[in-house]
């Protein structure tokens, strides 16, 4: 019943109309600082790498500059962002494949992006969606909750929820969606207390917690 093609078509009008303009919200002027505030967005909010990333952009601008740069260096600018070892680390060792194994450009296709250090599905089909136009659909922790409670998938596995919703979503719409959600997550449906009362698609929604 969840399921159903035709409340999945309703959701996606209803969402559509809601949010008819989205994109990413990681400031970016080309594919390598999107990957790189992908990155960074790992457990930190995009206006916090947002605040971030001018100055990193400013000081180290190409793969070939994260790669040769001092690791303490990433880090520093990289702190406020949290997990900056570890993230720092990454940065540079994607930075470094790049330049060796792709000429220093970053590749268009899933199957090479996710072979690139700190780069999993999520960051991968953010830059395929953002950049490159490529379908995908992002499984971030909004995406995960927001169709966990929707009935759109039982599954808490990013890869699974991202099969089952590719499985149901037209492809056409799988950026659009994921962003839909995103965006939905984060004014109406948050994890703590989603404003149900205010909720236009309450009633197409099963989630058995909600707040009215």
């Amino acid at each position: 019943m969840s399921r159903h093609p035709a409340r999945i078509q309703k959701i996606c009008q209803i969402l559509k109309t809601r949010y008819p303009d989205v994109k990413t919200q990681l400031n970016h002027r080309n594919a390598f600082q999107l990957l790189v505030a992908t990155i960074l967005s790992a457990q930190c909010t995009d206006r916090q790498v947002n605040a971030v990333t001018p100055n990193l952009f400013a000081q180290l601008k190409t793969p070939e500059d994260f790669a040769r740069a001092p690791i303490e260096t990433i880090e520093t600018l990289i702190h406020s962002t949290g997990f900056f070892h570890n993230k720092a680390k990454n940065i540079q060792n994607c930075a470094r494949m790049l330049m060796e194994r792709f000429d220093g450009k970053v590749p268009d296709t899933i199957d090479e992006l996710i072979q690139l250090p700190g780069v999993g599905r999520k960051t991968a089909n953010v830059v395929l969606g953002a950049v490159f136009g490529i379908p995908g659909m992002v499984v971030d922790t909004h995406v995960a909750r927001i169709s966990q409670r929707l009935g759109l998938t039982s599954s808490k596995d990013p890869v699974k929820i991202e099969s089952d919703l590719m499985d149901i979503i037209p492809k056409s719409k799988w950026n659009d969606f994921s962003l839909w959600l995103i965006y939905f997550g984060r004014a109406v449906c948050n994890a703590r207390k989603p404003d149900c009362p205010n909720c236009f698609l309450t009633h197409l929604c099963p989630y058995p917690d909600k707040r009215i």
